[in-house]
């Protein structure tokens, strides 16, 4: 009998190397994920650029762009149901709430059409919600604005997003800003920009326009 139950177990375990044959040596803290907003797909991938998982997903609209940037998942939960699906991984974007979450709307699936947040079919998100942990890396790549059509926006007091991210960090890199480039366009952005305007000879509206984003280097 004992013979026997060895043997079932060792088949069991052959299967499981046969089904995920990435997964055998990837530890779940050597995971991340990888979000390509060019094609609309996430991508489960090992450390060394192994890809496990690959899944088509739906983006933010071009009103509302998906964050682009280096999180992770900060939040795990299950069947939320509605528009959110039967899944939420929620990320550490520091300027709103966003995540990666199932839909009840599966046909939307590979256009933006989201709020920002990383939509995926049902049954995609339940295969990739086992292998992610809270703490792992998630890489969203794609164009600066999150949506392909967008090249810059003017930027103002109250403004949120990756853009706003980037000049901060510009600004902190030049010696304007002394905050955290956290995606906020706050009071002490606002100061920033209109110090940095006067000492570059610009025109001075404590906003960021086009021509600002050229001397930042951001937009050509």
């Amino acid at each position: 009998m004992h013979r026997k139950i060895v043997a079932v177990s060792l088949c069991l375990l052959l299967l499981s190397l046969i089904a995920h044959p990435c997964l055998v040596s990837a530890k779940q803290n050597d995971l991340y994920i990888y979000i390509n907003l060019w094609h609309n797909r996430l991508e489960l991938k090992t450390s060394s650029g192994t890809v496990v998982k690959s899944f088509r997903v739906a983006p933010g609209a071009k009103e509302t762009p998906s964050p682009i940037g280096k999180f992770r998942i900060i939040q795990k939960s299950r069947d939320w149901g509605g528009g959110f699906g039967t899944r939420w991984l929620g990320l550490n974007v520091s300027w709103g709430i966003y995540g990666i979450h199932g839909t009840n709307r599966p046909e939307a699936i590979g256009r933006y059409v989201s709020h920002g947040c990383i939509r995926m079919k049902n049954r995609d998100v339940e295969q990739l919600f086992p292998y992610v942990s809270v703490g792992t890396p998630v890489i969203i790549d794609g164009p600066i604005m999150g949506h392909e059509s967008l090249t810059y926006r003017d930027l103002v007091p109250g403004s949120r997003g990756a853009l706003v991210q980037l000049v901060q960090n510009r600004l902190k890199a030049a010696g304007y800003y002394w905050g955290s480039a956290n995606g906020i366009y706050d009071r002490g952005t606002e100061l920033a920009v209109i110090r940095f305007q006067k000492k570059e000879k610009l025109k001075v509206t404590g906003q960021i326009h086009l021509a600002d984003l050229q001397y930042l280097g951001i937009v050509e």
